[in-house]
């Protein structure tokens, strides 16, 4: 029967073709608007290592003087070196990794190519495996070159694509910030979305292109960037660099711990040493110890924009508006025939086939609508890449997107079906026959 119906919907749509466009063009204006910011906000809200993020843990505590303390504060948000240098000798987690963000000069061996800068991450050996990082050729650094300070390197397929014309580099030589490092591995594609393992820096941005051994970024006082707290003017020397013992946070640390148990065990390891430090006078204010998951820190920070939650939310009340215009139009539709009604009554429908028949209508109604809403989304989306956000160029439409869009077109068209359904099963056939 329901062929039966849409073959009657397709007939209803010829003879009323411009209540019908009008009720496509309300339709697909509220799906294109919706999809669009639906789609942004999926990206960006999105699980950025599944795999494992309830895996991954982000610890924080506060080591900052009591000046301008007040009850209640949040821990800080990164962590000293003194204290990421401690928890990465104690190994109390599966893997662990400190990390920073920086920029260095880059400049072919070859002297083909005009120096430039690329964005850099000075961290340790456990960040590859902790992260599932992919590799196109060799692999990490091991523990030992953190140990030795080593002058080793991991960089992006993209920069070895520019300086080694995407071959195997392994082994080659990096002249970067007028130091010779060697090249022991290239990365394959990975861009996590969000960049949750530092979200002090464009959280959106795709991952840096050169990768160096944290501790010999110190020894090389390679430059940092990203979000510094210092609590005395004692923290860095005139080149940037922070010492062990500088009042400063300014290090993303992060430990993978493999089961439950684990978790509470850390936990705890986090309030013993806290406990020892404020023993011995380094830290002044309450303790306060967090640990948060993947997700849990991407909520925390607000990793979405509240721009585009909002755009959203004005966007899913613009397709209600577009919605209740519809009701009004599929009405006024469905009204126009009750004849036509009567006489299917009378000649036996039920009230029951009446109601599936025109709900049918409605959501042929919403399929036109959804195929014309999909073209506007992707209008509305090339719009969004067009725009200055670091997370524009991410604004592509997938298949989750694609199924939702015209899932939505269908659901939104049958329950503005669902009144005039309703209406036209209501209709007397008596009343009218004795009108013809």
């Amino acid at each position: 029967m329901i062929g039966y119906y849409f073959n009657l919907a397709l007939r209803s749509f010829g003879r009323n073709k411009v209540l019908t466009a009008l009720m496509v063009l309300a339709i697909a204006l509220g799906i294109g608007a919706s999809m669009t910011t639906l789609t942004v906000f999926h990206i960006l809200s999105g699980d950025p290592i599944p795999q494992k993020s309830d895996k991954l843990f982000y610890p924080r505590m506060d080591p900052r003087s009591m000046r301008g303390f007040t009850p209640g504060d949040d821990p800080a948000e990164q962590m000293s070196r003194f204290d990421a240098e401690a928890l990465l000798r104690d190994k109390r987690g599966d893997r662990q990794a400190v990390m920073t963000g920086g920029n260095v000069p880059v400049e072919a061996a070859d002297g083909k190519l005009q120096p430039f800068s690329v964005d850099a991450r000075y961290t340790t050996a456990d960040f590859f495996p902790m992260f599932d990082v992919p590799f196109r050729y060799g692999s990490a650094w091991n523990p030992a070159d953190d140990e030795a300070r080593a002058k080793v390197v991991v960089i992006s397929s993209a920069l070895n694509e520019k300086l080694f014309g995407g071959g195997n580099s392994v082994g080659k030589t990096l002249l970067a910030a007028n130091h010779s490092f060697r090249i022991v591995g290239v990365l394959d594609e990975w861009r996590p979305t969000p960049k949750f393992y530092d979200l002090t820096n464009d959280r959106f941005s795709e991952v840096e292109q050169v990768f160096v051994p944290f501790h010999t970024s110190r020894v090389l006082k390679l430059n940092t960037q990203g979000n510094v707290d210092c609590w005395d003017d004692t923290g860095s020397d005139e080149e940037g660099t922070y010492g062990v013992n500088a009042p400063c946070v300014w290090l993303q640390y992060w430990v993978e711990l493999g089961s439950a148990d684990k978790v509470k065990a850390y936990r705890q390891y986090l309030e013993n040493y806290v406990s020892q430090q404020r023993a011995a006078g380094r830290f002044e204010r309450p303790a306060n110890v967090r640990l948060h998951s993947v997700m849990e820190w991407l909520d925390d920070q607000n990793a979405v924009p509240g721009d585009v939650r909002l755009q959203m939310w004005l966007a899913f009340g613009f397709l209600m508006v577009c919605l209740l215009n519809t009701v009004g139009l599929l009405l006024a539709k469905f009204m126009r025939r009750s004849s036509e009604i009567g006489v299917r009554r009378a000649l036996g429908a039920s009230r029951r086939e009446i109601f599936s028949q025109y709900l049918v209508e409605a959501g042929t109604i919403g399929i036109a609508g959804g195929i014309a809403g999909l073209g506007l989304a992707l209008l509305g989306l090339w719009a969004v890449r067009q725009q200055p956000a670091g997370y524009a160029e991410l604004a592509h439409l997938d298949v989750t997107m694609l199924l939702t869009t015209f899932v939505l077109a269908l659901v939104s068209s049958v329950l503005a079906g669902l009144l005039p359904a309703w209406r036209a099963m209501q209709i007397a056939p008596a009343i009218q026959l004795k009108s013809q």
